[in-house]
């Protein structure tokens, strides 16, 4: 056999298809036995030539579904030549189920000119029988070649048309589950980085100062920087903690019949600024706000939150990476618009200690900017006395709510 692969016959008939074939010329091999014809006025041709139309149409059972527009046109003539002998009900009988399986199987072209087809023939056929009998009982030939042809081929529409139906509504129904599953997956992705984002912003500040602190502990040694370095390190660390046990209720199960914590607002800048300069006290950096927003100023939540964040992660930063100066926070409100400004000394090289940073405190000041269709601009800019100065400038939309209130 030499490892040569065997070839898949180029046909192979269903296997109903071919129970069909052998059932239905059984079933008319048995009715020429019994000598029971559809027509007994045909005595030209011998008996045995009924025979003849009824096994070809047995064979073409067998490719009603692979050949079904060739089976339709053998079938045609087959059932003509069965009209000339003494005639066998199977060979009829097969001869519909072709028409069906050529509907059913065919193109999509066939499938429609087939019923519209069968209907002209008997709609003809109907007309020309009764012109030549003028009786009556001549409808009759209609009414079996309607059940014949006509009739098969409706039911053969019919058929198609709801297996379509049911295949369009499958396929609705995967691609409904297949956008749900991608409307998931973004929904968790997002809580993701959403959750990413709030555990960074009420962590990431109190270590970065446990980590300055303790830096500045360990390098200068002196019982006056120990105990107070000790102190924030305390304190931050006591902070932290409530914030991380604030967030992890927020993930538990049960976290929403707790009491819910109240969101940042810029009305707690000042602490946040107080809390800074306490930090910075072996720094030289000196903090300080300029709030020009209109008094009464009444702010959407969401950007009164992504505003304090900014600043909280300003100064964080500054914490980090400024030299000795002047760090401020502006804040203007003007055509709607809120613009948060931090700005701090920067020129590449500070001495005393550092914590290491991860760019994801950028990150998230991008993403909350993004979040509410804002323009958000961080680098160095020049200062007023020609140094080096850092600056985040955020610009969030702020309709005033306050003028919606009655007066």
């Amino acid at each position: 056999m030499g490892g040569v692969p065997l070839r898949r016959p180029p046909f192979r008939p269903h296997c109903d298809d071919v129970l069909l074939a052998v059932c239905s010329w059984l079933g008319g091999l048995l009715l020429w036995l019994l000598g029971l014809y559809s027509q007994g006025n045909r005595d030209l041709l011998p008996a045995w030539v009924t025979l003849l139309p009824l096994t070809l149409l047995a064979a073409l059972e067998l490719i009603r579904r692979s050949s079904p527009q060739l089976a339709l046109v053998l079938a045609t003539l087959g059932v003509v030549a069965d009209q000339f002998t003494r005639g066998n009900l199977a060979t009829v009988i097969m001869f519909a189920d072709i028409v069906y399986a050529a509907v059913v199987y065919g193109t999509p072209s066939a499938a429609r000119r087939i019923p519209i087809t069968t209907g002209m023939i008997t709609l003809i056929t109907t007309i020309g029988f009764v012109a030549w009998f003028r009786t009556a009982e001549a409808l009759l030939f209609g009414l079996i070649v309607a059940a014949v042809s006509f009739a098969p081929a409706l039911t053969g529409v019919t058929l198609r048309n709801h297996r379509q139906a049911a295949d369009a509504a499958r396929l609705r129904a995967e691609q409904t589950a297949l956008l749900a599953e991608i409307d998931h997956n973004q929904a968790v992705l997002a809580e993701r980085t959403r959750m990413a984002r709030e555990l960074h912003d009420m962590v990431a500040n109190h270590l970065s100062a446990i980590a300055i602190h303790s830096t500045a502990a360990l390098s200068i040694d002196t019982p006056e920087t120990s105990s107070r370095a000790l102190a924030v390190i305390r304190e931050n660390s006591v902070q932290g903690l409530a914030e991380m046990r604030r967030l992890i209720g927020l993930l538990r199960a049960g976290g929403e019949s707790e009491e819910p914590a109240a969101a940042p607002t810029l009305d707690g800048l000042d602490a946040l600024l107080a809390q800074s300069r306490a930090f910075a006290a072996d720094t030289g950096l000196a903090f300080a706000l300029d709030d020009a927003r209109p008094p009464g100023l009444k702010l959407p939540t969401p950007v009164e939150l992504a505003a304090y964040r900014i600043v909280q992660e300003s100064l964080t930063n500054a914490l980090k990476h400024a030299s000795p100066g002047p760090v401020t926070v502006a804040l203007t409100h003007a055509d709607d618009t809120l613009t948060v400004t931090v700005t701090s000394p920067y020129d590449g090289d500070r001495a005393g200690p550092r914590a290491p940073g991860s760019g994801a405190g950028l990150v998230g000041m991008e993403e909350r900017v993004a979040l509410l269709h804002g323009v958000l601009a961080t680098g160095p800019v020049p200062g007023p006395d020609g140094t080096k100065t850092w600056q985040v400038r955020a610009e969030l939309p702020a309709e005033d709510n306050s003028k919606e209130l009655p007066i």
